[in-house]
């Protein structure tokens, strides 16, 4: 009987025991599934807002790491398997293209999504979304250049521009991409005679950003340049009297809107290959592509929505409209390599 009594009482222990640990568990696996681990290339407060608007009303925690694109790939290469990783947010389709074929993002398939964002603004796959758009435009002094004499990128070589255009170095991404989209619908010989009539053009040779060259143009180092829309928009809506005198003196124009029109660039995300809180990843996906965040990108941060009918900020809004090109972005990073062999080949440094 004694015997009997001490065999219930261990089997009631072990019992208790199992339980409790089963508790523990649910209870890990209920905290790990209140978090999304976000490793970004973006640094602006719009993403902070938004991550705090999304994490009060899913209850979601938004833990970020940030680093430069390169830097973030690497880290996500080396973690491997052990990558803890639920999204990937980086600038220009480029860097996107390069994560899904180095294998740190995997597909996901979203009717939220694919009704949010435009085909042609998505990895086919479903690997990326764009989150962001920003257009490549031509920005010139005010004072030096008529709008009339600006029409597309590939006018830019003409003699008229000797020693006026500024742009920054052949080894940014933006660059990359713009030469990419020419290659596409141009092809090689007409990409290699373009970068070298830009060379052959330039005003300096190529540094800085593209902020520095909008103070470039206001300084008087040259009268035309190529940059993102949202860094002028920034400067206009900067508190930093420099910024707004130095923007002010900038007239933008968009090229090519007789043709397939300007080149788009973006900033995008995907769910990582390993991410351990996959589902919380496409939610948040979905609601960086939602009228309530995208409205944010827009007015805060000065870039245009991917969404479309949400309302622009008053600066884009008094830009006007334009005809953008709706060449599939993925495209862009397919032709990357051959891009960067380009610019080799023309001397752009």
């Amino acid at each position: 009987m004694r015997t009997f009594c001490k065999l219930v009482a261990v089997t009631l222990l072990v019992a208790a025991c199992d339980g409790q640990k089963q508790q523990a568990q649910q209870q890990e696996q209920k905290t790990d599934s209140l978090v999304v681990n976000v490793y970004t290339h973006r640094h602006y407060e719009a993403d902070k807002e938004l991550f705090a608007q999304f994490e009060k009303q899913t209850g979601i925690k938004v833990n970020v790491k940030t680093a430069s694109a390169d830097e973030l790939q690497k880290l996500m290469e080396m973690e491997g398997d052990k990558c803890p990783a639920d999204v990937l947010i980086t600038v220009d389709a480029g860097r996107l293209v390069r994560a899904k074929e180095k294998g740190l993002l995997q597909p996901v398939h979203s009717q939220v999504l694919n009704a949010n964002i435009p085909a042609h603004l998505r990895d086919p796959e479903g690997y990326w979304y764009a989150l962001t758009q920003r257009a490549r435009v031509i920005v010139y002094h005010k004072d030096k250049v008529k709008p009339s004499e600006l029409s597309t990128y590939e006018a830019l070589t003409s003699p008229k521009w000797k020693k006026r255009i500024l742009v920054r170095s052949s080894d940014n991404i933006y660059n990359q991409s713009l030469l990419a989209s020419i290659i596409a619908h141009k092809g090689e010989e007409t990409a290699l005679l373009w970068a070298k009539g830009i060379v052959a053009n330039m005003a300096r040779p190529p540094k800085g950003n593209d902020r520095d060259q909008i103070y470039a143009i206001a300084n008087g180092e040259g009268d035309i340049a190529l940059v993102n829309t949202y860094y002028l928009g920034q400067m206009l809506n900067s508190k930093e009297p420099t910024d707004t005198l130095a923007a002010k003196k900038i007239g933008i124009f968009f090229p090519n809107q007789q043709d397939r029109g300007t080149h788009i660039n973006v900033s995008g995300a995907g769910v990582a290959r390993y991410a351990p809180n996959k589902e919380n990843a496409i939610k948040l996906l979905e609601f960086l592509t939602s009228d309530q965040a995208q409205q944010v990108f827009a007015q805060a941060n000065q870039e245009y929505p991917v969404k479309t009918g949400v309302p622009l900020s008053s600066i884009l809004a008094s830009w006007g409209s334009f005809k953008a090109d709706t060449l599939n972005i993925a495209q862009l990073g397919k032709l990357n390599a051959t891009a960067v062999k380009i610019f080799d080949m023309a001397g752009w440094k």
